[in-house]
């Protein structure tokens, strides 16, 4: 694709990795066969090559306008049209791009504005967002099915004493130690069966809300910050169970170029499964055959098949177990969660998880499994079937 930039971008930082990356797009359409919002709205402008094409002509000039900015804003940044891409074309990058500049080109209105700050502000924050959902708590009775499945779940049990040689970080995070303090728990005590002791990293998040809600230099300022708590905590590895967090600290060295720590804890990050498929040799015969006769739908996340290319290792581990898993159809489209936008963008996430939960039930499980805390919450919202964690489901399976 040829590209002429515009002075405002040209001979810039930003402006040299746009170029690259469009030039490497040959207009093939591989892309619009996975993109979720063109199967569901049917228009090109709500397709990866289409938005492709936007985002070249704002970068060459062409005035931006709001409805550019919402074929943008209706991308759930999933990341299957580069899974499918013949050409190499790095889309999530350009898209961070396309976003900022929209924005600065065409603001939002100031109820738009507003309603991003809030979730910023209220999601980022742990203490807040307790607070916000102990009084949705009382109001429970009265709520919708969708919303009384977004409160939190209790833990359940204590977390393992650190008593082995080995150790490892691992995230706490934001909004899934108010929702389902019980995903860490559980991770804990699977890697405690095994020698490793889990200690957990509370009261920060990654970065990854702020940074998708327009708030990019916010976004970074987290990021910065847990780099640096991270590299002083002293870890084997530093262990994710959510894989939206996962795959967004692992592009830590391209988000912040300038901070080595940063760069360091993107290379020791790895996701729970990864881990574990390390040490399947010493976990199974922990768990092995303990699942029998139980089914489960596996939903794998966009941010651990697509953006980290983690498939099949999840799989394998509650096989494993005795888990059998039900056949999905679609498995690479997205449920429709992706952050923040299943709250920004109700009526297209609501559709995806409607398709979503229909492949899920098709072969009537008992449960449905998944690695994220934005899927495991939007998929509960719809359906009667328990919504867990893998390592939840995984560690039913551990002796007691």
């Amino acid at each position: 694709m040829r590209v002429q930039l515009a002075g405002f971008i040209r001979d810039t930082a930003q402006g040299d990795e746009a170029q690259d990356i469009l030039q490497r797009c040959v207009h093939c359409g591989f892309c619009l066969a996975t993109c979720p919002t063109y199967q569901v709205l049917g228009d090109e402008l709500d397709s990866p090559r289409g938005r492709i094409y936007l985002i070249k002509q704002m970068l060459e000039g062409t005035p931006v306008t709001a409805r550019t900015r919402e074929h943008l804003d209706r991308c759930l940044s999933c990341h299957a049209c580069e899974t499918t891409c013949p050409s190499g074309v790095d889309y999530g990058h350009l898209l961070d791009i396309g976003r900022k500049e929209a924005l600065a080109q065409a603001p939002r209105s100031a109820p738009a504005t507003a309603l991003r700050s809030l979730l910023r502000e209220t999601l980022t924050r742990p203490g807040v967002f307790r607070r916000v959902l102990d009084v949705g708590r009382l109001a429970a009775p009265l709520l919708p099915r969708s919303l009384r499945a977004k409160l939190p779940e209790p833990a359940g049990g204590a977390w393992p004493a650190p008593r082995h040689a080995r150790r490892m970080l691992v995230l706490g995070g934001c909004v899934q130690p108010v929702m389902r303090p019980a995903i860490n728990l559980a991770a804990a005590r699977v890697l405690d069966a095994i020698g490793i002791s889990l200690v957990e990293l509370t009261g920060q998040c990654c970065g990854a809300l702020r940074f998708h809600t327009d708030d990019m230099a916010g976004g970074r300022a987290d990021a910065r910050t847990l780099a640096a708590q991270a590299a002083t905590a002293g870890h084997e590895a530093f262990v994710m169970t959510a894989s939206g967090c996962g795959a967004f600290v692992r592009d830590y060295a391209h988000l912040l170029p300038d901070d080595p720590a940063a760069a360091e804890l993107a290379g020791h990050t790895r996701d729970i499964a990864e881990v574990l498929l390390q040490e399947i040799d010493r976990l199974l015969p922990r768990v092995a055959g303990r699942a029998a006769g139980r089914s489960l739908a596996w939903h794998s996340p966009c941010t651990l098949q697509h953006w980290q290319g983690i498939k099949g290792g999840v799989e394998r581990l509650l096989e494993g177990a005795g888990y059998r898993l039900t056949p999905v159809a679609d498995s690479h489209l997205c449920c429709g969660s992706a952050g923040a936008y299943s709250l920004l963008q109700p009526t297209l996430a609501g559709a995806l998880r409607r398709r979503k939960l229909d492949a899920l039930q098709a072969g009537v499980p008992s449960g449905i499994a998944s690695a994220n805390i934005g899927c495991i919450t939007h998929l509960a919202g719809d359906t009667n079937l328990p919504v867990r964690h893998w390592i939840e489901w995984l560690a039913d399976c551990l002796p007691t």
